[in-house]
């Protein structure tokens, strides 16, 4: 059950060892943590965090009557699941008493990537704003070669910090995040009944926007607005249906109005304009620009095909 006060703001990644009561980090920017290491957790129902920093996670394990939650979601531990959280995403444990993590956590302060090209192309890692909606389930051997990953870096973490220490850090982390894009991906395949039952979700949304006559005040869907009736984000919702379909909702959107463009052309003697009012355009231009774009025909010329 929720709770109203406001979720736990850790700035800094040594402020969250002391909070864990874990060995001062080997370094003020990052961090790797062996779940193991630390000792059970102890929570009083539901505890939210928000983090300054990014924090990738390993978890599994932790029993009956834990929930962990992202926005609205909640996540079984029956298998290895991995989190990717950026900063100021609030996320939350909700549990009674102590228990017990296994697996891995990576803290890396933004500024740990501030020489690097990372610090950039990290925003180009969709998953991190899945946080919401979609967990990483991860199979045994994808778990293994993930840990391993942990490993090499840990050993780096406790290495002697030198010139190199930074650029190594880096490296292994992009390998990381690499391997996650590819096992998201594997994902969005092995979940076809969840990804479609989305898809058909989509398709009923569409059809509905597209046959009420608010679309003339509330105007042509966003892909957000869209997003939220899913649920998803909509980061997440443009890759699952790239890869099912090959197309982005935004795509989507606009197959769905060309659809409902095409039937009031030839079946009706509504202006251009009129159909364009019809569909949300605030300017008829926009919708001849993009019926042609689509098409390879203007609306006048579509029509005309049919007399």
């Amino acid at each position: 059950m929720m709770n109203n006060r406001p979720p736990h703001h850790i700035k800094t990644i040594s402020e969250y060892h002391r909070f864990r009561g874990l060995p001062k980090p080997e370094h003020p920017l990052m961090s790797v943590i062996n779940f193991d290491e630390i000792d059970n957790f102890i929570t009083d129902k539901q505890t939210s965090w928000v983090f300054d920093f990014y924090s990738i996670a390993l978890k599994r394990n932790l029993g009956a009557g834990i929930k962990y939650k992202y926005g609205q979601q909640e996540y079984d531990f029956d298998e290895g699941v991995m989190f990717f959280i950026a900063p100021k995403q609030v996320f939350s444990v909700e549990a009674e008493g102590e228990y017990k993590l296994t697996g891995w956590m990576l803290l890396i302060h933004p500024d740990f990537l501030c020489q690097s090209a990372l610090r950039k192309s990290i925003k180009q890692y969709d998953f991190f704003s899945y946080s919401a909606n979609e967990a990483l389930h991860l199979s045994d051997k994808e778990e293994t070669q993930i840990i391993n990953i942990f490993q090499s870096i840990q050993q780096e973490y406790k290495a002697n910090i030198d010139k190199f220490s930074q650029p190594l850090i880096v490296s292994q982390l992009e390998v990381l995040l690499n391997y996650a894009s590819r096992f998201y991906h594997r994902q969005f395949i092995t979940r076809k009944i969840i990804n479609h039952s989305i898809l058909t979700r989509l398709e009923e949304i569409l059809e509905d926007y597209f046959s009420q006559e608010s679309l003339i005040e509330k105007g042509i869907p966003t892909v957000q607005s869209v997003a939220n009736e899913l649920n998803v984000t909509p980061n997440y919702l443009s890759d699952l249906l790239k890869t099912i379909t090959g197309q982005s909702t935004q795509q989507h959107i606009h197959e769905k109005l060309i659809e409902k463009a095409k039937e009031k052309l030839s079946i009706t003697n509504l202006s251009v304009s009129q159909i364009a009012y019809d569909l949300g355009f605030a300017h008829s231009q926009s919708f001849s620009q993009l019926f042609k774009t689509k098409t390879n025909l203007s609306p006048v010329e579509y029509r005309r095909s049919f007399s």
